[in-house]
């Protein structure tokens, strides 16, 4: 019984040794108060040893008027620093690092084909989470072969004000059912296993969308900026010339 107990306790302290890596992907066009309020939540949710930024390349959901991809690298770095201030600030000894995977790798990016090569490059062996609005949550079921994700990731979901993604994901019964073969409501549990886990939050509620702020922008509505975007982005945005109305 005694050497059982030792097994146990040696399995409990090896799971708890894992490196907890976050990967944040998106777009962000460009990348805005939203995002960097959802990476520290989870940088401190999961005491994150390390969170990767990750700019796609080619998002093939997206329109093909987007901000050309080393423009939003840029941007994307500038958030990356102003996370890392904001980090700092907060104690929080979580690495922030920006990945060029999807905007070196030709085609489309996927997110599936990000998710493997990372996890067999980084560290195998690691919990990787990956980080996501309700949005992108929701839209799960058009991602390319989104059922292998929790094979290789933990997804994390931040919630938005005033919606219940429960109630929403019941109307899609694709999602239902991954969601419950797969759901946690211990955020630890993604903490202490490397991946197959979908645990949502509802601590964090950040009501920003980027083509609200693009139009903003376009529309030279500066006021209303000031708490969408850091800065630092604002500054580059406006050093790059970017969002400008069409003529």
């Amino acid at each position: 019984m005694i050497g059982l107990v030792k097994s146990a306790l040696n399995s409990t302290v090896n799971h708890n040794a894992l490196r907890k890596i976050g990967l944040f992907g998106g777009t962000f066009d460009p990348p805005h108060w939203g995002h960097i309020r959802l990476a520290e939540h989870f940088c401190k949710l999961f005491t994150l040893d390390e969170l990767i930024w990750i700019p796609s390349g080619n998002p093939w959901q997206k329109s093909s008027d987007i901000t050309s991809a080393e423009n939003r690298v840029l941007l994307s770095n500038a958030a990356v620093e102003t996370l890392r201030d904001s980090l700092k600030k907060m104690n929080l000894p979580c690495q922030v690092t920006l990945n060029r995977i999807e905007v070196d790798r030709p085609g489309p990016s996927l997110t599936i084909d990000t998710v493997k090569e990372l996890r067999n490059s980084l560290n195998p062996n690691a919990s990787f989470i990956f980080l996501m609005g309700a949005d992108s949550f929701m839209s799960l079921p058009t991602w390319h072969d989104w059922r292998d994700l929790l094979s290789h990731i933990h997804i994390a979901v931040a919630n938005r004000p005033n919606y219940s993604i429960e109630r929403e994901i019941q109307s899609k019964p694709m999602l239902q059912s991954f969601y419950q073969s797969h759901k946690t409501t211990i955020s630890g549990d993604l903490e202490t296993h490397s991946y197959g886990m979908i645990y949502l939050d509802n601590e964090l509620s950040v009501d920003l969308a980027s083509n609200q702020i693009r139009q903003q922008l376009s529309d030279n509505n500066d006021a209303s900026l000031q708490n969408a975007l850091p800065p630092l982005i604002y500054e580059l945005i406006k050093k790059l010339k970017l969002y400008q109305p069409h003529l």
